[in-house]
Parts: C-alpha cells; structure tokens; sequence
C-alpha cells in the first residue's frame, strides 16, 4: 500500500500506473515548451484528463524552486519557478514505475484510516511534515499549516495503535526535544546527519540532522 494525504499526488501515481505513455509523451512536451512564460502559465492550467494533470505535476515539480510542494488556501500550487530546466531525466523509466505500481493499493486521504489496517507483521514507513522549529527549519511555518501538533499527537498514538497489533514501524521525524519527548514510552530515535537542500532561505542550507524511529 502506498498513501498519501496529496490526492494529487495519487491521482500521478495512478496515471503512470494506467497510461505511462501518455503521461511521458506529454511531460517530453512540456520539455520543449519549458520558459519562465510557460511555467507560469502552466502552473495556473487546470486540465481535464488524468494524464495531463500527472504530466503538469511532474513538470512543475521538476522546474519550481527547490522541487517544493506548497498550494495557497484556495489549494492552488504556488511555488515559484527554479533554476533547473532538465524535465525529462536520464534515468525516468516510466514503465518499470508503472509496472512497480500496478502491485500497490494507491490510497489517498489520512494516515490514521491507512493505519488502522496494519496488523501482525506488516513494516509501515511514516515520514510526516516536521512542524517543530529545528535546525533553522525555513518551513516549519508552513508545516505547522498542514500537519498541526495534534497531527503529531495523533501519529503517535496511531503509532502505538499498530505498535500493538504487532505491526513493524519506521519514522522520520524531527530531531527536536518535544518529538522524542512525544515518544517516550515507545522507543528512543537514531539520529542521522543528512544536507538540507530546500530550506526557504540560502543560509539555512547546511548540514541537519533527523529523528529515525524503529517501533
């Protein structure tokens, strides 16, 4: 099973699963449409088949600034244009990806309803919005918008939920005092070092670390 609260997100994992052709011939038309001009008039499209929409997904998140996903309160995607312009990658193998997803359930909608089915045995791999400021996190602002301190709270107990049936858990989380507070009881994380490449602002791009949970 693979879920998502981005429906969009999804419905391009659908697409590539159902009509990777389209979805590919269309994301090489993108390729060589691609301008500052474009983009933003891409961006404000709204189209109607499936495999447009996956294509305009994948385009916009191959050419916006840091490969962001943002949306304003009327859900409308708003990151400004990047510095890449490469659309179409050397190692884009569409239909293995589609063959890859014809094996999952493509679930969209909240982690608690996915979780509740996890039972005796299954691995569940969580990586939620970090919504506590750490390690000059530029985004933590805009998290806290869409995965609140309740959102973390609910993980946790639905964590603990699975945790009991016997289910296998892997999270990523923030390494921030309150997140390993809030888990105290079911496990002490691992902390990985990993580079920070989308922080909102040049200076906060550094070396940061990351809570690893295994429950």
């Amino acid at each position: 099973m693979l879920s998502d609260v981005n429906e969009r997100l999804i419905a391009t994992y659908r697409s590539i699963r159902d009509e990777w052709q389209l979805v590919a011939a269309s994301l090489a038309a993108f390729q060589e449409k691609h301008s500052k001009q474009f983009y933003y008039e891409e961006r404000s499209r709204e189209h109607t088949s499936s495999y447009l929409r996956a294509a305009q997904f994948l385009y916009l998140n191959r050419t916006c600034f840091n490969g962001l996903y943002r949306e304003n309160l009327k859900g409308q995607f708003n990151v400004p244009l990047g510095t890449k312009t490469q659309v179409m990658l050397l190692d884009d193998d569409f239909e293995t990806a589609s063959n890859l997803l014809s094996r999952a359930d493509l679930r969209g909608g909240d982690f608690e309803a996915v979780m509740a089915e996890a039972r005796d045995g299954d691995l569940v791999f969580l990586d939620p919005p970090y919504t506590t400021a750490h390690n000059c996190n530029g985004f933590v602002k805009y998290n806290q918008k869409i995965f609140t301190w309740d959102d973390q709270k609910r993980l946790m107990e639905a964590v603990r939920r699975a945790k009991q049936r016997g289910a296998y858990v892997v999270l990523t989380n923030a390494d921030h005092a309150s997140i390993h507070e809030l888990y105290v009881g079911l496990g002490a994380p691992t902390v990985v070092s990993r580079p920070s490449v989308i922080s909102g602002s040049v200076g906060s791009r550094r070396a940061t670390t990351e809570a690893l949970f295994v429950f």
